[in-house]
């Protein structure tokens, strides 16, 4: 039976990335040995589109309320790029310190 997911994000800095996971958006997490965290993620869903080529994967968070994300996020002092609409939400991309980037967007579509 399959119980969960496991994402990988890859960063050029990944000790900077982990610590903001968890110390700006405060993820849950367990040190699986010599700092090596493992977060816990919010509720999850995935989607299948049609693409050109596989092996092409993206990750996005999921929020209520994309402004007063970018609101409390900019109060951490972390930068967001301007929002876009897109026919299933509000996007933004959150900057990571290892200077890879995060999608967030407010859903417009339902949830299962």
């Amino acid at each position: 039976m399959i119980n969960g997911a496991h994402v990988v994000i890859y960063s050029s800095d990944a000790d900077a990335d982990r610590a903001f996971l968890r110390d700006v958006l405060e993820f849950r997490h367990v040190d699986v040995g010599h700092g090596w965290l493992i977060f816990a993620l919010p509720e999850s869903e995935v989607a299948v589109h049609p693409g050109e080529t596989n092996n092409h994967h993206e990750f996005f968070l999921m929020c209520d309320d994309v402004d007063a994300e970018i609101a409390a996020l900019a109060a951490k002092g972390v930068a967001c790029d301007p929002v876009t609409a897109q026919p299933w939400g509000r996007l933004t991309k959150i900057t990571l310190p290892g200077g890879g980037k995060l999608g967030l967007y407010q859903p417009r579509h339902e949830r299962p």
